[in-house]
């Protein structure tokens, strides 16, 4: 499985709305050990600047939209996550920058650990230096 790639989520609604459902092991390839969303970011504030060693994660706005900069040592590719049915899986050791947030903006995060300080890369040249390892 590749360290970053959209995923489909089926879009269940009818006259009331919609309901997007995501299932562990199912639509995303991990147990979630933890949920947590970012919202009113404030307008040219970015988010993240980090990756993690052994973190999965997958990305839902579920209001609003952001882009996405994620770089896996290699290459670098810009994502627009600006649909409540698509998701974005990032694998462990990718670095990640979230930008341009939409003022209604809400960033859904399902993470496959609990939060954990020492899992985090703070700094990109060290990022670099572990991904070429």
């Amino acid at each position: 499985m590749s360290l970053i790639h959209l995923i489909d989520l089926q879009s269940l609604g009818d006259e009331r709305g919609s309901l997007v459902s995501i299932e562990a092991n199912n639509h995303i390839p991990f147990e979630v050990k933890r949920v947590y969303y970012i919202s009113q970011t404030k307008q040219g504030v970015s988010r993240g600047f980090h990756a993690h060693k052994n973190l999965q994660q997958l990305a839902v706005c579920v209001a609003g939209k952001c882009r996405l900069l994620l770089d896996d040592g290699i290459s670098r590719e810009s994502v627009w996550l600006d649909s409540s049915n698509k998701g974005l899986f990032i694998g462990n050791n990718v670095w990640r920058e979230m930008h341009d947030f939409s003022a209604d903006c809400v960033l859904l995060v399902l993470a496959s650990e609990h939060y954990d300080e020492s899992d985090y890369i703070r700094d990109y040249s060290l990022f670099c230096a572990k991904v070429r390892e």
